[in-house]
């Protein structure tokens, strides 16, 4: 089952502007090539001087190195386009409802716990719900009219009947077919995005009580229909 990386930052930004500087230092440009030219014909041999075949080469290389730097160049404004892009996409989900699979569900100190999972077929649908210390605090019984998405929603009652403190809830689903054969089924939870980390490698949703999810783990932009 995909779960939610609570830390997935360690890597994110880690190198340094000296590094930067240093392999940009250790990089030959044009200018670079067209001084090593100059100098080898002051220093040539005049017994055998350089022949035509070998100066057109050495100049097709030159064109060729500008080339590459032109198109350093133009990638580079299309990696800021995309950072702005994604800066752009993260404010719009600042505050809105999304999908995202998980095996945790966060219960907010007052109202319910929500998701889905997706269901082989007709039948019944178990939802498994432990705390923090591997205690089953609740079960839920969802029927199933077929295959396709199934909702369900927690109201936070354990089976004792008292209210479960808010946080984050193991939770595990099960679909138990009309002729009784059972699958174990990955779980997608109704979280609310907190902020936006924006890191080298893309956005990174934070999920108050689940941590964090990249962005293409979103299953759908607003809640399930539970």
């Amino acid at each position: 089952m995909t779960t939610i990386n609570g830390d997935p930052f360690a890597a994110i930004n880690n190198a340094t502007s000296g590094a930067a500087t240093t392999k940009k230092a250790d990089t030959l440009g044009q200018a670079d090539f067209m001084r090593l030219m100059t100098e080898q014909l002051s220093h040539q041999d005049p017994l055998k001087p350089l022949s035509n075949s070998e100066f057109v080469a050495q100049l097709a290389q030159f064109s060729t190195v500008q080339g590459i730097s032109e198109l350093n160049t133009t990638v580079g404004g299309f990696t800021s386009a995309l950072t702005g892009d994604q800066v752009l996409k993260g404010a719009a989900l600042v505050g809105h409802s999304v999908v995202v699979p998980s095996d945790s569900v966060a219960l907010p100190a007052t109202g319910n716990a929500s998701g889905l999972v997706m269901s082989p077929g007709a039948g019944k649908v178990t939802f498994e719900i432990t705390d923090a210390s591997g205690v089953v605090v609740d079960t839920l019984d969802v029927e199933s009219t077929g295959k396709g998405e199934t909702a369900f929603t927690w109201d936070g009652i354990k089976a004792n009947g008292e209210r479960a403190a808010a946080g984050a809830y193991s939770i595990k689903a099960s679909h138990t077919a009309t002729d009784g054969t059972g699958t174990a089924l990955n779980t997608y939870v109704d979280a609310t995005v907190d902020s936006v980390t924006i890191g080298s490698d893309g956005l990174y949703l934070n999920l108050p009580g689940l941590g964090t999810a990249p962005l293409d783990y979103v299953l759908r932009i607003g809640k399930s229909a539970s």
